[in-house]
């Protein structure tokens, strides 16, 4: 039975390899191998730029503000919390300096860069942005695969065992007087389960059930047992969230990570805002101030002076240093009572193996969106920890995983999956609170064997009632573009896909809209407009930009990755594909389309050739389920009117 587990990590380790080397091939083929001009292009760099601004942040990093003076219309693959390099090749000298996205727009960034002072060189002009590989991940989970599968006779082999081997998860009795009123039935269910397990449970939460808040009311009831937990999940932003809710709870969260990776809003929760808002910070300010006087004294020695001179310079020197020593000992100890003083610590996998958590042990684990989490990834924090809460929806985005060979080998079924297929591990949360009935119905029988139901405060919400206004009574619309001759276009750069007149329906039906749900309602109307393709999301940006007829506060437009967890009253569905071979490429990777289609609250609107997409049997089972329901129309309808 050992011998299986660890055979089957053994496995996985060599598929990390494959997915590693992948990962690196397509980063050197884009980048390393490209000059200025293709990284350029393929959105890899940013060149010519400038600075225009830099501050201290919180912690005494430097951030700076750059903006690009040319090119301003080329896509770029730059997202916060992405490694960056800032450059500099005036006169073929080469310098640079690594930092870390905080803010990306179409033509500018904040990056907050990996030093306390600018170099000389930044302000000599020929500056540049190039992305970074990262390596640290890989060498992480290689690292954590390592330590699980040489564990012997401890709790971390025992997991093992439980995660990969026959033998079966145990739970306490559970504790059938836990029933919180805030919670439904499903939600209390879930609490209760993960309360009662002593190896692994899951919180399965499909979209708009709650599975957040029911995820901080599990931690808030285990905090009365346990003196602190770690919180982890694999985005910043999934964090970031959670983080919001404990603080919200009055839990004492100390959020871990780089500074630019977490949002401004929970600053004050990270180890360096704490730090600086500690009543002894002033007195580390005032010995690192003074260790710099006496350091700029120190120099004002030349090398060749007399013996008091000399006595003087060394008295400087030591006195400096005994500065930054009481400095280092003031920041230890207020660094100590921070994290002993801490409930939940939080961070992302990679940062729970940094050197704050270095022999830190914890008895639980909260791994929130685990099912996006590669398997080797969840180990990290798990080495950590005696027991784990999963909680995620595996029929929502996956992994990402680049090398089909690893793929195929079975990388992208995560810890999460196999757990799920555990009896009694998982409990379902089935009330959902976000979209009406119709939105959600098409889901809730293609994923969840139609065990969801939606709450009445939502079930029949809609834009409008009246039977006029025949664009806000309908919560579903399939706009068909069949026939239409809206051909897809391949960008030979990017090798992404646009569909320029789909993109134009796209805007004149919420044109249409808008005008009949303003001339009801005075009330902000929350819309956003999901392109699986980056040229479409692109290219309806760049339109958005020169369309002044749409009132356009409250409107975002986004690949389906940046909705994830989000929600609007509107969502329109851009799908592009239409070619007459039927091919529908990573469409056909049908849980990234559950995601866009259940983000809408009270309206979904999506635009799209049948003829291409219902070759295959889900799309052809969406067109089927929209005519159903009386939400079929023709495109025609739309370029006629």
């Amino acid at each position: 039975m050992e011998a299986r587990a660890i055979q089957q990590l053994k496995k996985l380790k060599e598929l990390l390899k494959v997915e590693r080397e992948e990962d690196y091939i397509q980063f050197k083929e884009q980048f390393i191998k490209a000059d200025i001009n293709q990284r350029r292009s393929n959105g890899l760099a940013w060149y010519p730029v400038v600075i225009t601004n830099n501050e201290y942040t919180v912690g005494e990093y430097i951030q700076i503000d750059v903006e690009r003076t040319t090119f301003l219309n080329l896509p770029h693959q730059f997202s916060s919390g992405k490694n960056v390099v800032l450059f500099s090749n005036k006169n073929n000298e080469w310098h640079e300096l690594g930092g870390t996205v905080k803010m990306v727009h179409k033509n500018s960034m904040k990056i907050v860069l990996n030093t306390d002072d600018l170099p000389d060189w930044v302000y000599d002009g020929k500056l540049g942005i190039n992305t970074q590989f990262d390596d640290n991940s890989y060498n992480e989970m290689e690292r954590a695969l390592d330590v699980v599968i040489n564990a012997k006779e401890n709790r971390l082999a025992e997991l093992r065992e439980i995660m990969h081997g026959g033998v079966e998860p145990t739970f306490n009795a559970t504790d059938e007087s836990i029933l919180l009123t805030q919670l439904n039935l499903s939600q209390n269910r879930a609490v209760r389960k993960a309360l009662a397990a002593k190896d692994v449970a899951i919180i399965h939460g499909p979209p708009g059930t709650g599975k957040t808040t029911t995820l901080v009311q599990a931690i808030r009831l285990t905090l009365q047992t346990e003196k602190q937990i770690l919180v982890c999940a694999p985005t910043n932003t999934a964090v970031d969230l959670l983080c919001e809710k404990l603080n919200e709870q009055g839990i004492n969260v100390l959020r871990l990570g780089h500074p630019a990776r977490v949002s401004d809003s929970l600053m004050q929760t990270t180890l360096d805002g704490k730090m600086q808002g500690h009543e002894n910070y002033k007195d580390i300010k005032n010995l690192r101030k003074n260790a710099e006087e006496y350091f700029r004294m120190a120099g004002k020695y030349k090398r060749t002076f007399g013996r008091e001179e000399a006595q003087q310079r060394a008295l400087y020197y030591n006195e400096a240093k005994n500065c930054i020593k009481e400095a280092i000992v003031l920041e230890d100890y207020i660094s100590d009572s921070l994290f002993n003083t801490a409930q939940v610590i939080a961070c992302t996998p990679v940062v729970s193996s940094s050197r704050y958590l270095r022999g830190k042990r914890f008895d639980t684990l909260f791994f929130d969106e685990a099912s996006q989490a590669l398997e080797p990834m969840t180990w990290i924090p798990l080495l950590k920890c005696k027991r784990v809460i999963f909680s995620g929806d595996h029929f929502q985005l996956p992994p990402v995983v680049k090398s089909k060979i690893a793929e195929n080998g079975g990388l992208k079924e995560t810890l999460f999956e196999k757990c799920m297929q555990k009896e009694n591990v998982s409990s379902l949360l089935t009330l959902q609170y976000r979209m009406h009935n119709h939105i959600m119905n098409f889901s809730n029988q293609v994923f969840y064997d139609n065990q969801l139901e939606a709450d009445a405060s939502v079930k029949e919400t809609l834009l409008s009632y009246s039977e006029e206004d025949y664009l806000l009574n309908k919560p579903v619309e399939f706009i068909d573009t069949a026939g239409c001759g809206f051909n897809e276009q391949l960008n030979p750069e990017s090798l992404s896909l646009s569909n320029p007149e789909e993109a134009k329906l796209l805007w004149k039906h919420l044109e249409l809209l808008q005008a009949q749900y303003f001339n009801n309602s005075t009330q902000k109307l929350s819309i956003g407009i999901i392109a699986p393709y980056k040229e479409q999301s692109e290219l309806l940006k760049q339109q958005f930009a020169e369309i002044e007829s749409l009132f356009k506060e409250n409107i975002s437009i986004k690949t389906i990755d940046g909705f994830q967890g989000e929600e609007r009253d509107v969502i329109y569905i851009s799908f592009v594909r239409s070619n007459n071979n039927n091919e529908i490429g990573f469409l056909s990777d049908i849980r990234r389309t559950n995601v866009a289609l259940t983000r809408a609250r009270k309206k979904l609107v999506i635009i799209g050739d049948s003829a291409t997409l219902a070759a295959n049997p889900f799309y052809k089972k969406l067109v089927d389920y929209c005519e159903s329901i009386g939400a079929y129309a023709s495109a025609w309808e739309y370029i006629n009117s």
